[in-house]
């Protein structure tokens, strides 16, 4: 049985993005998510460019650079809460430099922050972070998609 869920998938503007609103229509983001969530969740996905993504991995990391997906997690119980943040462009250029579909690299990144959402540390834990990869492997097996590493 899968869990709640409450979606609300968001796209920022940017070129192209036409193509990752195709691709990323909002019963299948909600399957990739619910199977990685495991109990009730209220997310939020925005999907961005470049600009947005550099400036939210700037102010919450302090890092200068769009990075691929960003985990805003607010509660665990009862009901997993959480915000994922993913930069359209800079996931479009990894799908393409790994060989991968941009499907199944979103796929990815969302099962990826949906662990992250669930308390999953793959930065500070080599332990977990083994657990949390070996996860994202099953998990996207299980979506019908190829072993991401």
């Amino acid at each position: 049985m899968k869990p709640a869920l409450a979606l609300s998938l968001q796209f920022g503007v940017f070129p192209e993005v036409a193509v990752h609103r195709a691709i990323l229509r909002r019963p299948r983001v909600a399957k990739w998510i619910c199977l990685a969530l495991e109990q009730p969740g209220e997310l939020g996905v925005r999907i961005v460019g470049e600009v947005e993504g550099r400036e939210l991995n700037r102010q919450y990391r302090g890092k200068d650079y769009a990075t691929n997906v960003l985990t805003f997690d607010y509660s665990r119980e009862p009901v997993v809460s959480a915000d994922l943040v993913l930069c359209g462009p800079v996931v479009e250029v990894e799908a393409r430099q790994q060989g991968k579909t941009l499907e199944a690299h979103y796929a990815h990144l969302l099962v990826h922050g949906t662990l992250h959402a669930r308390g999953y540390d793959h930065e500070h834990d080599d332990l977990e972070a083994l657990e949390m990869e070996a996860a994202e492997i099953l998990l996207l097996a299980a979506l019908g998609y190829p072993n991401p590493y």
